[in-house]
């Protein structure tokens, strides 16, 4: 258990830290941050408050793909955004391009390690990441496939709306997919009785 909320911590912690080296690149953020800035942009209230609002839509949508939340969801809503906002107060602004470029790249890098870390402690993923896993089960298709799919869709509607995209934008929903596919797997955790299978990487806790 221990090992399990060590790991679920560091994951949402890097998570957020993820997000922020995006950012810095300066690049193109990522997909769900173009959606927040294409509703901030209409609506001013604010980035933090508009990714705590998408997320609880987004659980709306597990009712249909019948996921349960778990204490993974309630931390990432809470860990991940302070942990963003710490990783953009160590990080400089104004960097030389090849610093950027090197900062996009660790962040997409560490955002998919991240993800399977937390959702490998089998503590539920956060909302977004639940709605991948639970696409995932009730389909049948390949968590690469779903996560892309998500991403490219959560991209036209942020774009649509006066979202910030960028070549680093599109890196990220191409690229976040094939990188999950190998992290969800190789960070979760064995647990006595079930088999660790990148078909149900978050157990009876999933969200």
């Amino acid at each position: 258990m221990t090992r399990r909320i060590t790991q679920l911590l560091i994951g949402l912690f890097l998570y957020g830290i993820g997000i922020a080296l995006i950012v810095r690149g300066g690049i193109g953020v990522a997909p769900w941050d173009v959606l927040t800035q294409g509703i901030d942009n209409h609506t001013h209230l604010g980035f933090g408050l508009i990714t705590i609002l998408l997320s609880g839509v987004v659980l709306l949508l597990w009712i249909p793909i019948r996921q349960k939340p778990g204490a993974g969801t309630v931390l990432n809503a809470l860990l991940v955004g302070p942990s963003a906002d710490v990783g953009l107060w160590l990080i400089p602004a104004d960097l030389d391009l090849w610093a950027r470029i090197l900062l996009f790249a660790a962040g997409l890098l560490l955002i998919a390690v991240a993800t399977g870390l937390y959702i490998g402690s089998h503590f539920g993923p956060g909302p977004r990441d639940g709605l991948m896993t639970g696409l995932h089960k009730r389909t049948g298709w390949k968590i690469w496939i779903v996560r892309t799919g998500i991403e490219v869709t959560v991209l036209g509607i942020g774009w649509a709306l006066g979202g910030n995209v960028g070549i680093g934008t599109v890196l990220f929903a191409v690229l976040i997919g094939p990188l999950c596919q190998r992290t969800i797997p190789f960070f979760a955790i064995k647990r006595p009785g079930r088999a660790v299978r990148a078909a149900d990487p978050a157990p009876a806790t999933t969200v």
